[in-house]
Formats: C-alpha cells, sequence, structure tokens
C-alpha cells in the first residue's frame, strides 16, 4: 500500500496503481475518456489531469495525467486546484470544438459520458464561432448506427474492438482533427462483440440501431436484472422497457462472469418479445384446426378435465425454461411421466458433463478466471458461435505472456500500449483440435482440423503422454505425433492451464477425452470448461435423477397409446428428434397442451396453447455451464392473458389437487420446494434474495429517480396518476420510488446510476474498487464445487478414428452464432444477419461432386433429402461436410450422421448469398 495525498488529504492506495483509478475507487469525481478498467491505460484525452508536486514545498508542481501516473509513497496531487481545472476546462473546450450541439435529437442523451464529463469540469459557454468539420456516416449493418460528427477521438471504440475483441474491420483513418473511426467501407461490423461499441463508446458515435429505430428516452425505460437466454454462459443484462415493448439489453456487471462486455447475440436477440404475433390469449383448436382464444378460467377447466386421468398425463420440460417451471411441471405428472425435453443424445451429452463437473476433480473456471489460464486447449468446440462470452475471455489469456514479460520489465499492467509493444506477437499457447476452421485461429499456435472421433483419439493421445499410466494411443504421423507432444508440454508447464471442450461436436467421446487430459494435469491448478447449448442445459440435468422418462422412451408409450394428454413448456420438440419421429409423437397424442413464450412447429400443433411470459416478463432461475444458479426477474408484466409457465402449473395443480401445489402463493414457495426436492439445487435460494428483501425498508425501484410520463402514457384512458403494478414474487416495485443505493444485493441491481454520472461509466460508483467486484456481492450461487475424488478414464473409452465410407460423408454440425440459437434468430435484427441452412466443403471434395461455390446440393441422409447451398472451405476435413445445426430450415442431425452429396438439378442464383434453396 501506498499513502498519497489529493489537494491536502490523505488516502491509503495500491502501490502502483495509477491514480485515476485510484481516485475512482475512493469515490472522488475525476473526469476521463479514454481510460477504461478493462482496458488500460493510453492517455489519448488528456482529460484526468492534475497537478502533482515534489514535495510539500512544491507550490508549483507540474501537469500529469492521472491514468498515466502511478502512485508512490508520499506522492503530492491537487485534482480541485485552478491549474488542473483550467486545464480540463481547455480540453472539454477543444474536444467540443467540432462536436455538434445535438443532445436533445442524440440518442445518447441522458446517458451521455461526455455530458457528464463536460458538467463536471464546469464548461458551460461555446466560444468557437468557425465551421465544424463534418463526416460522412457508414452502414455499419442492423446491429449499430453511426453518427461519426460527435467523436472526440478518444479511441476507445479501436482499442476495443481491435486490441480486445480481435476486430479486423474498424480503424481509425486520417490524422489530426480529421481522424474517422469507421470501415474501409460500408458494411456489416464482422466481430461477433461489435455491439459492444454502444457501451464502449463515451459519446453517439456508435449507438443501439434498433432503439435509434424505435427510440425512447434512456431515463424513461424501466430496467431489471436479467440473465441472458442466448447460450449456457449466463451472461447478465440489464433489459430495458418502455410502454410494454423490450427497448433495448445493456451489459450488467458481473465479475466473475461476463464483466464489462456481451456478445451481439445476448445484446440484440431479445425483440422477438416484441413481435406482434405472440399469443396473448389461450387458445383453443377447432376441428377445422383453427385456434379460438378463450378465458383463462376456460382454459384451466379444459385443461382440468383433461388432466384428471393423471395415468395418462404426461408432460415434456425444456432446457431453455427454468429450474422452477421444470420442477412443477415434474411434480404435476410425477417421475415416470416427465421428460427433461432433451433428445436422447443430448441428454447423455449433458449428462457426461455433469458428471465429470461434480465427480473429476478439476475446477469449473469463472470467465474470470479463463482469463488468468496461461496455456489453453479446445478440444472439438467453435467456442465463438457455441459461448461467445467465453471466446472473449479466451482472447484475454492467450496475452498472459505478454502480461509475464511486463511483470518482469517492471511495467504496470494499466501501461496498455507498453505491455503490448513489449510483447509484440507474443503470445501464450492455445491450441485448438476442432472440426472446421473458428473465429479464435488468429490467436491460436495450433490448429488441427479433424473429425469429432480423431479429435477424441487426439485428446486421448495428450492425455497419454501426460499420464504414463494410460496406454498411448497410436495411428498419427509424425508430425502430429510432434504436436502432440509440444501440446502436452505446453499444458504441463503452464501455472494455469484450461482444457475447453463441450457438446457442439456430438460426442462424448470429445467431452471424456478433455475429462482425461485435465485429470492428468496437477489438479490443483488445471481448470475444466464445457461449453453447453442452452441457457439451462446443466440445470435441466441437475434436476434429472435418472427417474425421468427419456424422448423415446416417450415416444414408445404415445405409440401403444399410453398417454392421453402431453404438456410441453417451453419446447420445440422439432429440434429434439426428426420430423418423421415428432409427427408420430404428436399423431398419437389425443390432447397436446403447449404453454410457450414464442410459436413453434410444436406450438402449431397444439390441441390447447397457453401463452407463457419470456424471461423477460418473468422470474426463473438458469444454471449456467459454469454450475452458477441465476435469478432473472421480469422487466415488466407480461401483456393479456400470458402468464409465466410456473403460473400456469400452479393454477392446474391446484385445481386438479396435486401434492405439493396448495400451499404455492408466490415464487418463492415454488423455489423453495425446487430446492428441497434435489440436494444439488439447495443452493438456489441464495441466488438472490427472496421477496421479503428491502433496502432500508423499501423495495428496489425498477424506474429511475428521472422516470417521467407515468400520467401521459394512459391519458387517453384517465389524466389522474394510475396506481403502479403490484410485484409481489420479488423485492423488485415497478415504480421509480424505493431504494437506490450502493449497498443492494449485487443480484438486484437494476440500474446504475449516480449523481454527476449518468451514463453506464456509474458503475464504479457501486464497485469495491473501479473495475472490481460489486459493493453488494457477486450475482448468483454456484451449485457445483471441485469434488477431492477422481473419475479416471479407461484406455477402453478411446474410439476408432475415423474412416469415411464409399460415397458418404461424415456431417459434422456447424453452428452459428447468429441463427443457431432458437430465440434470438426470431430477432429482426440478428434475422437479418442468418444465413439459410448449408453446407461446407473442401475444394476437393467439392470438385469430386461436381459443385462449385453458391451452387445447391442435394444431401440424402436418415431417410430424407435436403437441398441447401454449398460453400468452399479448405479447413472442412476430407470426406466431411460441415452442415448447419438450428438455423430455420435445417433438418434435424443425428450424431455421427453421414449423407450423399449430389448436385441439385435446379440452381436458382440470388444476389446476395451466393443460392438460395
Amino acid at each position: 500500500m501506498a499513502t498519497i495525498y489529493i489537494d491536502d488529504v490523505s488516502y491509503e492506495v495500491e502501490a502502483g496503481e495509477n491514480i485515476l483509478k485510484a481516485a475512482l475507487g475512493l469515490g472522488l469525481d475525476v473526469p476521463y475518456f479514454c481510460w477504461h478498467p478493462e482496458m488500460g491505460s493510453v492517455g489519448a484525452c488528456r482529460q484526468c489531469a492534475l497537478v502533482q508536486y515534489r514535495d510539500e514545498e512544491d507550490t508549483r508542481g507540474r501537469i500529469v495525467m492521472g491514468c498515466m501516473t502511478a502512485a508512490t509513497d508520499g506522492a503530492r496531487f491537487s485534482l480541485q486546484g485552478e491549474a488542473p481545472k483550467e486545464f480540463r476546462e481547455n480540453i472539454v473546450e477543444a474536444l467540443m470544438l467540432n462536436h455538434p450541439h445535438d443532445c436533445p435529437v442524440c440518442a445518447e442523451g441522458g446517458e451521455c459520458h461526455l455530458q457528464d464529463m463536460t458538467v463536471m469540469v464546469g464548461h458551460r459557454d461555446r466560444r468557437y464561432r468557425g465551421k465544424k468539420n463534418t463526416h460522412n456516416n457508414q452502414n455499419l449493418g442492423p446491429l449499430i448506427h453511426h453518427e461519426m460528427n460527435r467523436c472526440i477521438s478518444c479511441y476507445r471504440c479501436t482499442r476495443f474492438y481491435n486490441d480486445y475483441a480481435g476486430g479486423t474491420d474498424l480503424s481509425a483513418q486520417a490524422a489530426h482533427d480529421h481522424v474517422y473511426f469507421g470501415r474501409h467501407e460500408d458494411g456489416v461490423l464482422e466481430s461477433e462483440f461489435a455491439g459492444n461499441l454502444v457501451e464502449v463508446c463515451p459519446t453517439g458515435v456508435f449507438t443501439d440501431k434498433p432503439l435509434v429505430n424505435d427510440y425512447t428516452r434512456k431515463w424513461d425505460m424501466q430496467s431489471a436484472p436479467s440473465v441472458c437466454t442466448g447460450c449456457a454462459v449466463g451472461c447478465n443484462i440489464l433489459p430495458g422497457e418502455r410502454y410494454g415493448k423490450l427497448k433495448r439489453v445493456h451489459n450488467r456487471f458481473n465479475n466473475d462472469v461476463n464483466g464489462y462486455f456481451l456478445c451481439d447475440r445476448g445484446r440484440f436477440g431479445g425483440n422477438y418479445v416484441n413481435d406482434e404475433n405472440r399469443a396473448s390469449f389461450a387458445g383453443l383448436r377447432t376441428p377445422d384446426g383453427k385456434y379460438n382464444a378463450i378465458e383463462r378460467k376456460e382454459a384451466m377447466k379444459t385443461l382440468g378435465s383433461w388432466c384428471a386421468d393423471g395415468k395418462r398425463l404426461a408432460a415434456v420440460g425444456s432446457p431453455r425454461a427454468s429450474l422452477e417451471t421444470n420442477h412443477l411441471l415434474r411434480q404435476l405428472v410425477s417421475n415416470g411421466n416427465f421428460c427433461n425435453g432433451l433428445s436422447d443424445y443430448e441428454a447423455q451429452l449433458l449428462q457426461t458433463v455433469s458428471n465429470h463437473m461434480q465427480q473429476s476433480g478439476v475446477h469449473t473456471p469463472t470467465l474470470r478466471e479463463i482469463e488468468d489460464a496461461d496455456a489453453v486447449l479446445i478440444l472439438g468446440e467453435d467456442v465463438t458461435n457455441t459461448a461467445p462470452r467465453t471466446a472473449l475471455a479466451l482472447r484475454q489469456s492467450v496475452r498472459n505472456k505478454a502480461k509475464q514479460l511486463a511483470q518482469d520489465m517492471r511495467i504496470p499492467l494499466w501501461q496498455d500500449e507498453a505491455v503490448r509493444n513489449l510483447a509484440q506477437d507474443q503470445l501464450s499457447p492455445l491450441h485448438s483440435v476442432v472440426m472446421s476452421n473458428t473465429p479464435l485461429d488468429d490467436v491460436s499456435e495450433s490448429i488441427t482440423l479433424l473429425p469429432p472421433e480423431d479429435i477424441a483419439r487426439f485428446g486421448f493421445a495428450i492425455a497419454a503422454q501426460l499420464n504414463s499410466g494410460l496406454k498411448a494411443v497410436d495411428g498419427f504421423d509424425k508430425s502430429t505425433q510432434v504436436l502432440i507432444s509440444q501440446i502436452a508440454e505446453d499444458l504441463k508447464a503452464a501455472k494455469s492451464p484450461l482444457i475447453v471442450s463441450g457438446t457442439a461436436a456430438q460426442s462424448a467421446d470429445v467431452i471424456n477425452a478433455a475429462a482425461a487430459i485435465a485429470a492428468a494435469l496437477e489438479p490443483e491448478t488445471t481448470s475444466l470448461s464445457y461449453c453447453l447449448p442452452e441457457c439451462n442445459s446443466l440445470g435441466v440435468t441437475l434436476q434429472s435423477d435418472g427417474a425421468h422418462m427419456s424422448l423415446s422412451a416417450l415416444c414408445e408409450r404415445a405409440k401403444k397409446g399410453e398417454i392421453y394428454t402431453l404438456i410441453v413448456a417451453e419446447n420445440d420438440l422439432y429440434r429434439r428428434g426428426p420430423k418423421e419421429q415428432i409427427d408420430a409423437l404428436l399423431s398419437n397424442i389425443k390432447n397436446i397442451v403447449v404453454m410457450d413464450c414464442i410459436e413453434t412447429a410444436t406450438f402449431a400443433q397444439a390441441s390447447l396453447v397457453l401463452p407463457a411470459a419470456s424471461s423477460f416478463e418473468a422470474e426463473g432461475t438458469l444454471v449456467s455451464n459454469e454450475g452458477r444458479a441465476q435469478r432473472h426477474f421480469p422487466v415488466f408484466l407480461p401483456a393479456e392473458d400470458r402468464r409465466a409457465s410456473w403460473q400456469w402449473l400452479t393454477r392446474l395443480g391446484q385445481a386438479l389437487n396435486r401434492e405439493g401445489f396448495a400451499d404455492i402463493k408466490h415464487f418463492d414457495d415454488v423455489l423453495e420446494s425446487c430446492a428441497k426436492s434435489n440436494a444439488l439445487l439447495e443452493d438456489i435460494t441464495k441466488a438472490s434474495p427472496d421477496a421479503s428483501f428491502r433496502d432500508r425498508g423499501m423495495k428496489i425501484p425498477r424506474q429511475t429517480h428521472r422516470y417521467s410520463g407515468r400520467t401521459a402514457m394512459l391519458a387517453d384512458v384517465s389524466v389522474h396518476e394510475p396506481k403502479q403494478p403490484e410485484d409481489a414474487d420479488s423485492p423488485l416495485s415497478y415504480s421509480m420510488e424505493g431504494a437506490n443505493g450502493v449497498n443492494k444485493s449485487g443480484s438486484l441491481l437494476p440500474f446504475v446510476w449516480s449523481p454527476g454520472w449518468n451514463s453506464n461509466q456509474s458503475l464504479h460508483k457501486f464497485q469495491t474498487e473501479a473495475g472490481g467486484a460489486l459493493i453488494g456481492g457477486t450475482s448468483g450461487a454456484r451449485l457445483i464445487e471441485k469434488n477431492a475424488s477422481f473419475t479416471k478414464t479407461s484406455d477402453d473409452d478411446v474410439p476408432n478414428s475415423f474412416e469415411a465410407q464409399k460415397g458418404q460423408f461424415r456431417l459434422l454440425p456447424l453452428h452459428r452464432i447468429f441463427g443457431s440459437d432458437e430465440l434470438s434468430a426470431r430477432s429482426p435484427a440478428i434475422a437479418e444477419l442468418t444465413d439459410s441452412p448449408y453446407i461446407q466443403l473442401s475444394t476437393d471434395d467439392a470438385a469430386d461432386l461436381k459443385l462449385a461455390d453458391g451452387d445447391l446440393a442435394e444431401l440424402s441422409f436418415t431417410n430424407k433429402t435436403h437441398t441447401v447451398a454449398v460453400k468452399i472451405n479448405d479447413n472442412v476435413p476430407a470426406r466431411c461436410a460441415s452442415y448447419t445445426v438450428g438455423l430455420s430450415g435445417s433438418c434435424w442431425l443425428e450424431p455421427q450422421s453421414t449423407a450423399s452429396i449430389a448436385r441439385a438439378e435446379v440452381q436458382i442464383v440470388t444476389e446476395v448469398g451466393g443460392t438460395n434453396g
């Protein structure tokens, strides 16, 4: 620690930390633009100026930049003196020379860091009367709006986009006061994390295009803490609502999970909830196939009559439904009649992952811990497309070599440009053993392209190199064997080695190989992270104890006529099995009840539909791939007759007098029942405070104190102030009244605001230190901790090598960040970036089939033919074809599927995307 003096007041701060960060952590208001707690210091904006004195006798001092000056014992500074105040005001005035005075129409108005800093330094009057520089704006795609004239050249955008996120198509162009931040030409920003520019930019240069197109002032948005449902990473988000519509999603800081950043799927994928065609009322199918809207009371009466015979009642849960919904569904029909909603192979893969997490003795890391890994092996997973935020963390992990070099040279890590210049191209080792090229290839030391069977063999060979007790795996050529030895050495030499794998390869062997490598390393320092497909994949797996019914067993029972009524909660069964299998299942059941927040193929075949609330309109608990249980709260009330799935099920259970339902009155009752049902889930009540929580006797407001227009919003109904809705299920209120302090639980932070800090930069006021954990604690509760025992993998688990069959191609699952996810693909902005189904073939394989890039091909597999576009990619293994999964129009892909491929007779050429079937 070091004692420093700021305006003659002594403070204890961490020695060597830069003064800006230290001062912000002390609660002092120091203006800044270019500095960011996650990206360090470059001293570009000159806004955080202070005067530093040599000693107590020095009365003149010298101007220094707080972000570029280290805290040393006895150092003396002036923040409020005339010299630094005048310097900062002059800097802002210079930055404002070309800045338009368009605050009333700027999309960043009211949440603008530039506004805050201009007020903070006392700059008010504009003396410059000359002509301003102007720039042409660019069309950067459906996600980001560009208004270059508002730029103050802080370089935050390029520092994040290029240095932090690894993007290559955004740059600083020209020079001096003509500098331009944009692409070489109009076009969609290529990085999967481009949306973070919206929050990184301190002005209105980069803004949220969907919000701009349907604008609401920032202070008029109602917010609530929530969790992203785009994948299993469990990023914390802050959705904003106005007029019953989701307007935007911002990052919600969680020091252990997403930190300051989100992927674009999570940021822009939630607008499916605004679809005007979403079901708002219960509907009963008529004999002619149409739906008649019915009242809730009638719907429950009909459903009750169908479910009266419990012996012929079954239910299907979902990995995108909350723990509470799955729990009530299971309790309603009993174990033997409940299917968790996973396909048979999905259930097997997820159970394998769950077993390893609980029994392997290897730690499952947080994203923050992933960033600290100094050697990484990715086994069979295109992380950027299956767990995007994890990929961003892996990009930071390769910089640990640079950080070690800097520490050896005694360069502070916050000196970002110095650290990068010192390291040049030196990176910590990241080895990728994958099925095709991935966006992380540019930071990978080695890239090995193999089908899943050989990926598993490669992994087991590494484990054998690390553990002489395992049988060696042969069949590799000399260069591959050298690489295997090199990877083993890198992992063994690392202080914090990390193995990343997952379910994307549809192979339990790959999952087991990753566990075998981790088990062969030092257990105290090694981490093992699995990427999982959906927001509650691990949660629904933890709830399954083997007594539930598999999807194939459900189909078999339906075929025998044993099921009269089937309840499906938030699941499209056509994403769980071949169309023929699901068609047969549904045709063999008389009454199909579907509750969902979106209209799916399963929804369209329901006898009775119950409109369910989305995660933005309902409370629930999800378990991330880390094993962290987290709560999402409704940001606004569901419209019309939409209700949370757990509420529909509670009413049905009470109507049927099912055991355990009579005492349910609020969400906390369901939560408590769910926690007691399974020892693995007993800590889910710790994920967030219950509904009785109060801060200084008050609830937490969803609306900021600047929220306006409540009377005007309903002026066509009444000019009187309407009573605000009551929320009996959470400690949040649908109001601006309540406790808005920094000491609330970290899981209950609905927005960040502090006097003088209207933008999201005010977050440091809620942290233990600038860039540190929240004062109210980290959101969520870890359900799985490292087990002291090990589960050894036997040599018999090593699969045989892949051998291509004549005339057949191995279909490799190809996941896309835009389109493979069921919910985000329905967001209009994401839909614009979503491809039609296609396959990727190597040049040689395409030539053998007489196919060229853009042609249409016919795939024949699992008794069906599918016409898709062809893309040439020489990173696909020979005799393999990468096939898009999850995209609208894609067929369900069985694990280890093979197909014959032929040129389609009809070729249709389109202007965009080559060909389209």
